[in-house]
């Protein structure tokens, strides 16, 4: 499986955004797409703290009811319809995935000619403490600071 930036965006992170209904890659939709890179060392990394796949989806939900209970709105995610993909248009690039690529792109020296792999966008990620997947890490019980200084470690000793 490749994983350069242009496989974990352009591929993986847009099926997510697709299976989401949304019309943009956001930062959750290329953690899933981290977490389903199995023979990766970010992946191996964020399996390790318990999030699979699955356990992210499931983080994920419970970030969205939570959200909306304090706008007064209760939901079961379980029990709403799944999106339905819009055919004919692929999700662009949002906000919060451009602002993890920039952050990503600061992270530890540059290896491997610079390029952007899978630990160095699992960085980039998790450089925030603010948004979606910081409260979805939040909800899952995940220690965010230690994440971060794992994955950082990692890149800095020339994990891709």
């Amino acid at each position: 499986m490749s994983t350069d930036v242009r496989s974990i965006l352009v591929r993986s992170a847009r099926a997510e955004a697709r299976r989401d209904g949304s019309r943009t890659i956001e930062a959750e939709h290329v953690l899933l797409a981290l977490a389903g890179q199995h023979d990766t060392a970010a992946a191996q990394l964020l399996a390790e703290v318990g999030l699979t796949e699955d356990a992210i989806r499931t983080a994920l939900n419970r970030e969205w009811e939570q959200s909306l209970a304090v706008a007064g709105i209760a939901v079961r995610m379980g029990l709403l319809p799944e999106a339905t993909p819009e055919r004919g248009r692929d999700p662009h690039i949002g906000e919060s995935t451009k602002l993890l690529l920039h952050r990503a792109m600061d992270a530890a020296p540059k290896l491997g000619g610079g390029r952007i792999g899978p630990m160095r966008i699992l960085v980039g990620l998790l450089a925030t403490e603010r948004g979606r997947v910081a409260r979805a890490l939040e909800a899952a019980g995940v220690d965010l600071i230690a994440l971060r200084a794992r994955a950082t470690e990692a890149l800095a000793a020339g994990t891709r």
